[in-house]
Parts: C-alpha cells; structure tokens; sequence
C-alpha cells in the first residue's frame, strides 16, 4: 500500500512526458529549428523531459526557416558565396 502511494505521488510530481517515458514509451519532437538547438531548450527537453529524439522533413524545415529570421545571415553568405562562385567558373571561360 505504502509503495503504491509512493508511485502515485511521484507520478503526481513529475511532469506529463517523464510519466510516458517511465511506462515505456519513447517521445520525440515532430518540430526543429535553430532557435530551439541555440537556445539550449532542445538539451533541457532531453536531460529534463525525457525526450528520445527528434524527427524532420523538408516541410518542417521549411517552416522554420520561412518564420524567422533566424537563418537569413547563413542564407545570405552562402547565396554570395555561390554568386562569387558562378562568378569565378564564368571568367575562367
């Protein structure tokens, strides 16, 4: 009886994912981005929230990049580096 109340309290003090995670199911983000590598929130979501994994498409990726700003610099160098690039091809014609 005593163990049952302590499994019951510890449920009740552990969040939602950690309670999924200890009956055995594994939990993964269906979402990535920058912000969220950058942050730190993707580590704390590991270490802390017991998330496995995460899982990516084109769409996704499209998603974060498209609704921030967060890539525009890396985006700008390398579409200058790729014209500085066509640049060098074109005069040594």
């Amino acid at each position: 009886m005593l163990e049952k109340a302590f499994k019951k309290d510890h449920y009740m003090k552990t969040n939602n994912v950690i309670q999924i995670r200890e009956l055995g199911q594994s939990i993964w983000l269906d979402f990535f981005d920058r912000k969220i590598m950058d942050t730190g929130k993707l580590k704390t979501l590991i270490e802390e929230d017991a998330v496995s994994g995460v899982t990516s498409n084109p769409s996704i990726f499209e998603k974060a990049i498209s609704s921030s700003s967060d890539y525009d610099e890396d985006i700008a160098a390398l579409s200058e580096k790729k014209q500085q690039q066509r640049y060098l091809l074109q005069s040594s014609y």
